[in-house]
């Protein structure tokens, strides 16, 4: 199964597959917070505004998983960090890792206690994981007419829902 790269269905694939992997429940059970992400917008990628998305976890229990409007977001999260979509790639891809893309500025602290934050880090890996228990489609890895079709899809999401 392939899925495409920040969609709705990536994030609610990625939920149920939380939910059904005990080792993730256990590997972040002493991790309670509400980490937001943003994906920056990158046209080329067919991304044409920011994307933000956050994950609520208690005790390792996976309560949220889900996009969010900027509002709401800053609202709700405890910390967002921001990356472009390539960077979030290198990340989630295993090819880097947060902790040392955080500390270059590739990942930056948009909201939240910097020390906060660095108490949860060691248990960045483990959600990366969680996003990727099954093939993910970048927009980079698309044909042009995937990319529009991606675009236009994304777009409607955004529309229907308001983000």
């Amino acid at each position: 199964m392939t899925i495409r790269y920040c969609t709705k269905e990536w994030l609610q694939e990625s939920y149920n597959m939380y939910g059904e992997t005990p080792r993730f429940r256990e590997a972040l059970k002493k991790v309670t917070t509400k980490v937001f992400f943003r994906i920056k917008a990158e046209p080329s990628w067919g991304i044409d505004d920011d994307f933000l998305f956050g994950a609520n976890i208690n005790e390792g229990e996976l309560l949220e998983l889900c996009f969010y409007s900027e509002r709401e977001a800053k609202q709700k999260a405890d910390f967002i960090l921001s990356a472009s979509p390539q960077v979030w790639k290198t990340i989630l891809q295993k090819e880097k890792k947060f902790v040392p893309e955080f500390l270059t500025g590739k990942v930056t602290l948009e909201h939240g206690s910097k020390a906060g934050l660095l108490l949860i880090t060691p248990y960045a890996n483990h959600l990366a994981d969680a996003l990727t228990q099954f093939e993910v489609q970048f927009p980079d890895e698309m044909t042009e007419e995937e990319l529009e079709k991606y675009r236009a899809d994304l777009n409607e999401f955004r529309e229907k829902s308001g983000l």
